[in-house]
């Protein structure tokens, strides 16, 4: 089955600002398009809003004046469900209930012909139980879109348990006919986007609950070393604290309490208070007139030290630091070493990358966090316990600084902020390739377009190595009870492949 023909009509139920964005997404395709709602004349004030929008794309010279007019004169408003009968899909964005989606399709089933197909724009219910209620359940779809469906290009095309994989096809083809990009999903809990992005909130939540560090150093930490676009505790206030709690709540739940999806306590406290983020006017940050973004901590000028000496030779994914460190002008000693690869300060202390390990386990340890690209980082966190020297925190904190780096000292937490963030990602990533959610390319695809990760995850496990995430994280599994950080048997596999023991 290919995409629908644009002379197929295409009808939208529910008429909320997703409503209107699917509409409108479908109808500059060139489809006939018509809206229904139940509340009586909200049909024909989200036409009017719809051609509005048109009016200014036109203005901004992105839609041409006659195209314009054609695309409202196939806007069509419906006051009654039975004028859907000649659709060839109707698309459904009612209220995120099962029984009112299972109700609504159920009457749209006596409307509409059985090769009519029928889809849910739903985020956190199931697909498979939307349809469970249908007479043919097989021609049943889910059309993820993003917010705002005209803008954002990811749509997650998802496959219930009875889905016909003829009807998957069309709506994948129809999708990307409409200018999206489209996945393939199978009906999991978050499907794929919501699924595997849990961690790069639930972790930066987790350091802030063992009083790693504040929000605003670890956002800064996450978009200027880890190269994510937002931090997640701005991103969030954008989203809404409500909104992102209750999808971390029901992915949760979906997989009946799974440790790797427990949602945060802060986060609940901040929700209850009702900071909820910009649109309350409060949420991790202040947005009254006149309130003041707080700063991350950004370590003072500190003399950098004159050399380093490297044990071993190979920092891994830190590999490029040593050139940097040369171009800087310090002095770099290599010394073969069969103990593994540790950086010594001249102080006597020692730089290691972020393990899952904490300093307090060693004599004089500085952990720094894993970053995207240390040459266009322009923040590098550092964590050190009580036992750490003054010294040698100072000739790291110089050493960076030296780099070109704002350094931020956070607590001696295990992972620090981007590795166990990373590793994370990883591995539900991993798990949900390995599981049949998708596609190892369409789980980068949509994390790239859904959430702005600045990699796909697979694509950063390919970077990094199966056997960094897993060994990171059985290190954090040592150290943090609950099995949260248990690398996935997909992840255990991988890593073993790779490292053949």
């Amino acid at each position: 089955m290919t995409a629908i023909e644009h002379s197929r009509t295409v009808s939208v139920v529910g008429t909320g600002t997703m409503g209107q964005g699917i509409a409108q997404v479908a109808l500059v395709a060139g489809h006939p398009v018509r809206l229904h709602d139940t509340v009586p004349g909200r049909a024909e004030a989200a036409a009017a809003a719809i051609a509005a929008r048109l009016d200014r794309l036109v203005e901004k010279g992105k839609l041409d004046a006659d195209a314009r007019a054609a695309a409202v004169a196939r806007l069509h408003p419906a006051e009654r469900l039975d004028e859907l009968a000649d659709s060839a899909l109707v698309v459904e964005a009612v209220v995120e209930r099962l029984d009112v989606k299972q109700e609504l399709f159920t009457e749209l089933e006596k409307v509409v012909d059985d090769t009519c197909l029928l889809a849910t724009n739903t985020s956190s219910l199931s697909v498979t139980a939307v349809a469970g209620a249908l007479r043919v359940p097989e021609r049943f779809v889910g059309l993820h879109f993003f917010n705002p469906a005209p803008l954002l290009p990811l749509v997650e095309v998802v496959s219930g348990h009875a889905t016909a994989d003829t009807v998957a096809t069309a709506a994948y083809e129809t999708a990307k006919a409409w200018g999206k990009t489209p996945v393939r999903c199978a009906d999991t809990p978050g499907f794929i986007v919501n699924r595997i992005a849990r961690p790069f909130y639930a972790e930066a939540l987790r350091v802030y609950e063992e009083r790693g560090a504040d929000p605003a150093t670890i956002d800064a930490v996450l978009r200027e070393c880890g190269g994510f676009r937002m931090g997640p505790f701005e991103l969030t206030d954008l989203i809404g604290q409500d909104v992102n709690e209750a999808v971390t709540r029901s992915v949760w739940e979906s997989f009946y309490q799974d440790p790797k999806f427990t949602p945060s306590l802060a986060q609940r406290r901040l929700v209850e208070s009702g900071r909820l983020g910009r649109k309350s006017g409060r949420g991790w940050y202040a947005y009254e007139d006149g309130a003041t973004a707080p700063e991350p901590h950004t370590a003072p000028p500190t003399e950098p030290p004159a050399e380093i000496t490297v044990e071993g030779g190979d920092l891994g994914p830190a590999q490029e630091l040593l050139a940097m460190v040369r171009e800087a002008g310090i002095t770099v000693h290599e010394v073969e070493e069969d103990r593994g690869t540790r950086i010594v300060l001249p102080s006597g202390g020692q730089l290691a990358l972020a393990d899952g390990q904490t300093s307090i386990e060693f004599r004089d340890v500085v952990f720094y966090d894993l970053a995207l690209d240390y040459r266009k980082a322009t923040r590098i966190a550092l964590s050190a316990s009580e036992d750490t020297s003054g010294e040698t925190l100072r000739e790291a904190i110089g050493l960076f600084q030296a780099l070109g780096k704002k350094v931020s000292v956070i607590a001696d937490v295990p992972g620090m902020i981007v590795a166990r963030t990373v590793a994370m990602l990883i591995d539900l990533a991993t798990d949900a390739v390995a599981k049949g959610v998708a596609s190892a390319e369409d789980v980068d695809t949509a994390m790239r377009l859904g959430v702005n990760y600045p990699l796909g995850p697979v694509e950063w496990g390919r970077r990094l190595g199966a056997g960094w995430a897993h060994e990171l994280l059985e290190e954090l599994d040592k150290r943090t009870p609950g099995s949260r950080y248990a690398p996935s048997l997909a992840l255990y596999r991988k890593a073993y492949a790779e490292g053949g023991e």
